[in-house]
């Protein structure tokens, strides 16, 4: 029973940081995070209500969530890789997401403007990341909950992890 929640928790499985990242690993992940809202866009925005409420796993988010929660994650990490490139080491501030989840905004209201945001956010952020040197990818923020220092190479891999992360729980919550 444990192993099929944690198969329905993390259907791709957990992210596995990389032991070498090289530019090719960037590109590839720069490109799954630039067809994200598409790919996102396509699952969802034919969905009435009802199908909108499907939840991925027993006790987990709904559709509506995980959408919203996209939006709001993806924002928070493009902060963060503003914040890196501008200041030294930044510790950024870490958010209660499964809370940020439960407000109305997040449970209730509709996706549009979650894929909305999704669209235009993601179209610069991925020129932000495009633009990046050598040197800016080994720039680092603090995460203050476990004290890691995380590149913003890193953080890429991270957030196209994410991305196709949340896309699986969107399609098997459909197919519930």
């Amino acid at each position: 029973m444990e192993d099929n929640i944690e198969k329905l928790k993390y259907p791709i499985g957990r992210f596995r940081h990389p032991e070498r990242i090289d530019r090719n690993d960037i590109r590839e992940w720069i490109q799954t995070i630039k067809d994200f809202p598409a790919k996102i866009h396509k699952e969802v925005a034919h969905l009435t209500k009802e199908e909108l409420a499907k939840q991925y796993r027993p006790n987990g988010w709904t559709i509506s969530q995980v959408v919203n929660h996209c939006a709001d994650s993806h924002m928070n990490s493009f902060i963060r890789f503003k914040l890196t490139l501008t200041e030294n080491t930044p510790t950024i501030k870490p958010y209660f997401e499964n809370v940020w989840a439960e407000l109305s905004d997040s449970k209730y209201y509709p996706v549009r403007s979650s894929l909305l945001i999704l669209e235009g956010l993601h179209e610069r952020w991925v020129n932000l990341m495009e633009s990046l040197s050598d040197e800016d990818l080994e720039k680092e923020f603090l995460h203050p909950e476990n004290k890691e220092k995380i590149s913003l190479k890193t953080n890429i891999g991270i957030y196209a992890w994410h991305c196709e992360h949340h896309l699986a729980h969107i399609v098997n919550a459909k197919q519930n």
